[in-house]
């Protein structure tokens, strides 16, 4: 999948163990329309380059670092540079992981072991769709879903416009597609995305998508 465009996206690796940091580097560098302005070996260091040289697009990010780990370190990329779309990389696929740095903004989630097709198709995801989960982790996410990892989320009152975005934002359709399905316009559907964003104390696509599984808004 090859993003017709001609803007290099820039994408900055955050991870402690160097050859596996320095060889992704070199792999999505060599990516069309992307770039890598600089690797980090964790969140202190980001922040250190990000300071340096201006803020990433994508920040592929491992979870389990020195100093400042994933959580910590998608957490403060939420709150201060929310525009920054952010995958989650990690050794170990375990639900709560995955659930957890979601609900702290990322977009995805990729395996360390990942294909240099899916690297690729990850990034052009999140960059079109906002979001990215491989079938494997998409499955995982559903399980974890069903235990007790966290608090029950609140069941909020939606109206059925509310829902039916919703169950569109679990499906494929970008933001476009969706505003078409549901006759309005797509700037409705961003007032739609921002008030369900406020409401439901979520800041992701995939934020509004666990919500509605979790409250079965749409079944899985």
């Amino acid at each position: 999948m090859a993003l017709s465009t001609n803007k290099a996206y820039q994408v900055a690796v955050v991870d402690d163990h160097t050859l596996l940091r320095n060889a992704l580097a070199r792999l999505i560098a060599s990516f069309d329309n992307y770039a890598v302005p600089f690797e980090a070996n964790n969140g202190k260091e980001l922040i250190e380059k990000i300071n340096e040289f201006g803020i990433p697009d994508i920040v592929l990010l491992d979870i389990n670092m020195p100093e400042m780990n994933g959580y910590d370190t998608a957490k403060w990329l939420t709150q201060k540079h929310p525009q920054v779309k952010i995958l989650a990389l990690s050794m170990e696929s375990d639900d709560a992981s995955i659930i957890r740095m979601i609900r702290l903004g990322a977009k995805g989630f990729l395996m360390k072991n990942v294909e240099p097709d899916e690297l690729n198709d990850a990034l052009d995801s999140v960059i079109k769709k906002d979001f990215y989960l491989s079938e494997t982790i998409s499955g995982k996410v559903i399980s974890g879903l069903h235990q007790d990892l966290n608090q029950p989320a609140e069941v909020l009152s939606l109206n059925e416009k509310e829902k039916e975005f919703l169950r569109l934002i679990c499906t494929e359709l970008t933001y476009k597609e969706i505003a078409e399905k549901m006759f309005v316009s797509p700037r409705t559907v961003d007032d739609y995305r921002n008030s369900l964003f406020e409401k439901l104390k979520v800041h992701t696509r995939m934020g509004l998508a666990l919500y509605a599984i979790r409250n079965k808004v749409v079944e899985v």
